[in-house]
């Protein structure tokens, strides 16, 4: 029996599939801040003190991601997921979404049944219900996401307040996805893998004089899931705002680009932590050994840790004095310090006190 297409049916039977997923997915997700949900001209909400944050983000097939490297539910995920990290980043929680999605009448349906449990799950675990959205024909795949976050009363933690004398504090892992997109780069064969068990095959394939040890499946595993659907630390944002952060974004770009945005919007320099040199960093480095190892070229791991973009972890600066306060929090580590931009151009940025000739990262018009 032929698959269903998304052209077979009307928009009225397409929402009633989106809606019935998005049911499943998000149980009994019922947020304080949503007076009227999906199902009228435009959702209501409120906040506790009447501010509210708002983001939106796009991901455009081809672009963004290739269905032949995520499936449905991992790119609705990863829609999410960043747009998420965005309001953690302004040290707010994420309460509302609504989602624009334009793709070809050929698309199966099962993809967009798919495509609506991962992002549904993934909002669901971040307390944000889908609160509407909008549907479309189109050539390719367009997902635009918009999401509302509630403040709790605090100040948002904006870009613009580093000091000099603040510590720089990372939460969540960096260079996993850019190793995993790396890995889909050099042998797009890894996009068939849905489990680890598939990946040894595949590097066979590669070089089969290597053995294939348990610690490369792990790491190219772990590093394909955290392209295709990153996890960001969502609780690390109020958590951080609340121990007194001064600036905080997430990194989507890459840690030097999203670092030089900081320095840049706060006037200020700042020196990052050698990744191989320093303990704050020994979690990913171990992590990505292993793959690197099998590429051929150990400087992979920096490059990725300092270059590599879309792990989605949140940057943060905060004053020595209150980095006790992240005591038995562990995924926030300090990785460097802010320094005055006397002598050097605000928005600096060092690794180890020197300049970096590594590239700054993900440019969307750049690149």
């Amino acid at each position: 029996m032929a698959t269903l297409t998304v052209g077979q049916l009307s928009e009225a039977e397409l929402l009633k599939v989106i809606n019935t997923e998005l049911s499943k997915a998000q149980g009994s997700v019922d947020s304080f801040d949503v007076l009227v949900g999906s199902g009228d001209d435009c959702a209501v909400l409120t906040t506790s003190d009447g501010r509210y944050c708002v983001s939106t983000d796009v991901l455009v097939q081809g672009h963004h991601f290739r269905t032949s490297w995520s499936s449905a539910e991992q790119i609705g995920a990863r829609a999410a997921a960043q747009n998420l990290a965005d309001i953690a980043a302004m040290g707010a929680r994420p309460s509302a979404v609504v989602v624009g999605l334009a793709m070809p009448t050929t698309t199966p349906l099962p993809w967009l049944e798919g495509f609506t449990r991962g992002l549904g799950l993934t909002c669901a675990q971040a307390g944000a219900q889908v609160v509407g959205g909008d549907l479309s024909g189109g050539q390719n795949i367009c997902v635009s996401v918009c999401v509302h976050g509630d403040l709790g009363g605090r100040d948002p933690v904006l870009r613009t307040g580093a000091k000099p004398g603040d510590v720089l504090v990372h939460a969540g892992k960096l260079g996993h996805s850019a190793a995993g997109l790396e890995l889909l780069q050099r042998c797009p064969d890894f996009g068939t893998v849905r489990q680890r068990e598939d990946m040894e095959r595949i590097f066979w394939r590669m070089d089969g004089h290597t053995r294939i040890s348990q610690e490369l499946l792990s790491s190219a595993f772990e590093c394909l899931t955290a392209f295709r659907a990153p996890q960001c630390p969502l609780e690390y944002g109020p958590l951080l705002a609340q121990c007194g952060a001064h600036a905080m974004m997430d990194v989507s770009d890459s840690l030097l680009r999203d670092a030089t945005r900081i320095a840049k919007a706060s006037a200020v320099a700042i020196d990052i932590d050698d990744p191989l040199e320093t303990d704050a960093f020994t979690g990913d480095v171990a992590a990505l050994r292993p793959l690197a190892k099998f590429l051929g070229d150990f400087s992979l791991v920096r490059k990725w840790i300092l270059s590599g973009g879309e792990d989605h972890g949140l940057l943060a600066t905060l004053a020595a004095a209150d980095q006790p306060k992240l005591k038995g929090h562990p995924q926030a580590r300090p990785i460097g310090r802010i320094l005055p931009a006397d002598g050097l151009e605000a928005g600096t940025v060092l690794v180890a006190g020197q300049p970096t000739n590594l590239p700054l990262g993900w440019d969307h018009f750049g690149n």
